[in-house]
């Protein structure tokens, strides 16, 4: 079944993922939800999030590399929870989209070229069963210095994403579903991200430049 293989990215028989899903499941989860839920709060929790340096190359987006780093952006972080659903035999997929005002403080959004972020990724799970999104990306250290309220799930229903910060302001809107897939698609990630955010790209072309969102944190743009 594809969306339970391990794959080139989704290598969830590696040690690394292994030892990551062990430590994130408590003795209390026992049924495939349970054990969903709680793996999606150690991803989105426990791998920082952040988009400057982060690594693009093959080695740097399977899941083992992110649970062996503790870092990385949407399309590390829902590699990882994706290989580590694959792990306890629950089904799961990657989702991938453009979207509008993603979390990014003002000089990102220079070098993204706007407010438009591509290739963004969560994950569609298989529970009790159907399909639900969950999007384990935006960890709760940085929400609380960007203004909004973490990304819960509990299994049942989408986790998709931010419409509003706390104060109300416009945050986060889906523009365009690339689809599921059962692996990451590689080279079409990468080479949309090139061509959409080229002023993002390190020197190397291998990643993103460095810099820190939870250091340059500060009020999010309303939409205009």
């Amino acid at each position: 079944m594809g969306t339970l293989r391990a794959t080139a990215f989704l290598d969830h028989a590696s040690a690394e993922v292994r030892d990551f899903v062990a430590g994130a499941l408590p003795s209390s989860a026992t049924t495939p939800r349970a054990r969903a839920v709680a793996l999606y709060y150690a991803v989105r929790d426990r791998v920082r999030y952040e988009v400057y340096g982060a690594d693009l190359s093959r080695t740097g987006l399977r899941a083992s590399s992110v649970a062996r780093t503790g870092s990385g952006m949407c399309l590390h972080k829902s590699v990882l929870y994706a290989a580590g659903l694959r792990s306890l035999g629950i089904p799961a997929r990657l989702v991938l989209a453009d979207v509008r005002n993603h979390l990014a403080s003002e000089r990102l959004k220079r070098l993204i070229g706007g407010d438009v972020f591509h290739m963004h990724c969560l994950t569609s799970v298989r529970l009790d069963g159907r399909w639900v999104r969950a999007t384990p990306v935006f960890n709760k250290a940085l929400c609380r210095l960007y203004g909004l309220a973490p990304l819960d799930f509990d299994g049942t229903a989408d986790s998709l994403h931010h419409p509003f910060d706390l104060q109300g302001r416009r945050h986060m809107e889906f523009l365009r579903h690339h689809g599921e897939f059962d692996d990451l698609p590689y080279e079409r990630v990468v080479e949309e991200l090139r061509t959409a955010h080229p002023r993002l790209l390190n020197a190397s072309g291998t990643g993103f430049t460095e810099g820190s969102l939870a250091g340059e944190a500060g009020p999010l743009t309303a939409e205009r």
